[in-house]
Order: structure tokens, then sequence, then C-alpha cells
């Protein structure tokens, strides 16, 4: 049973590319994971496609303000998805990498804007979301902190891949840990 005096040792960054952002209707298209000490060095990674059905994917990118400003990335994506695995196989692989690295340590969620890829876990990978701890560190609260404080915020090259994206995730978190 997870407490809510747990120390945390470890955090498991996630980021997900999506559809869009209504987890009821949108889908999954890509998943990275980098598993890091408390401290920030990696422990180890993971990073698949998430395979969804051609039609509906396309269907539901077309009505994406995002998908359609940038559509070399948004068919990188869809090729991504549509080379990718299943659900399933997806959430499996990700709880057998977490019991390998964690065992039965508290998981506590990080990323940027955790709160909407954690919606999304929650959906579709509900065996995760049980997993995962309540608390969450979120680099965007820093973010926040930093631009109300009137100081320079991280820049980053948005280049909007999954691990990419965790990757500045950590970066950011870094330059706002020591400016």
């Amino acid at each position: 049973m997870q407490n809510s005096h747990d120390i945390p040792k470890n955090l498991l960054w996630l980021d997900l590319e999506m559809t869009g952002l209504e987890a009821s209707t949108d889908l999954i298209l890509e998943v990275a994971t980098i598993l890091t000490k408390f401290d920030l060095v990696e422990i180890n990674s993971y990073e698949s496609g998430v395979k969804q059905d051609e039609a509906t994917m396309r269907s539901l990118l077309h009505k994406n303000d995002f998908a359609k400003s940038r559509p070399l990335q948004t068919e990188e994506l869809v090729q991504t998805s549509l080379a990718g695995k299943d659900q399933t196989t997806v959430e499996q692989e990700i709880l057998q990498l977490i019991e390998l690295t964690f065992a039965n340590e508290p998981v506590y969620l990080a990323g940027n804007s955790i709160h909407m890829d954690r919606t999304f876990i929650k959906e579709y990978w509900p065996q995760l979301h049980v997993r995962l701890h309540y608390r969450m560190l979120d680099v965007s609260s820093f973010k926040l902190w930093y631009l109300g404080k009137g100081k320079q915020p991280f820049v980053k090259t948005e280049a909007h891949t999954a691990l990419s994206d965790i990757k500045e995730s950590i970066a950011e978190l870094q330059h706002y840990q020591y400016p």
C-alpha cells in the first residue's frame, strides 16, 4: 500500500502523442518513458507506437488544428502508430519495465502537463493507472513559478515526439533546479 509519506526515489517520465486532448474520443498514437532516479539519472527507457485503425486515426487528426499545422510531423506520427504495438501489449510492456526497475516501490509519474497523459492512461491503460502513485511531478508547475517570478523559462525545440518531449522535460526541470 502506498501512503502519502513515501519518500520518492524514482520517477517514471512519460509522454504520449495523441490524436487530440479528449481521452473519451481521441487515441494514443505513441508513448515513451524514461525511468530515472530522483536525481534524474536515467535507469531505463521504453518507446513504442500504439497501433490504431488508420481511418479512425486520420479522421481524428483531421479535426486537430495542431496536427493540421504540422503535416510532416503528423504523417510521421501516423506511420509510427501503424507500425506500433496494440494497446494491451504496450501497457503490459510498460508494467513489466516498472516491475523490473521499481519492484514494489511507489511509481511517481513525471512530465510536462502530465495530468493530460494521466487522463489517457486512466482511460486506456487501467492497470498502469492503478500502479501509479496519486502524486505526480509536473514540470509545467516549475515553469509557471519561473514566469511568475519574471525569470527566463526553458526554451524547447518543439520536436513533438514522445521521446524528445520527455528528454526536454527532464532538461527543463534541470534548468529550473540549477539556473
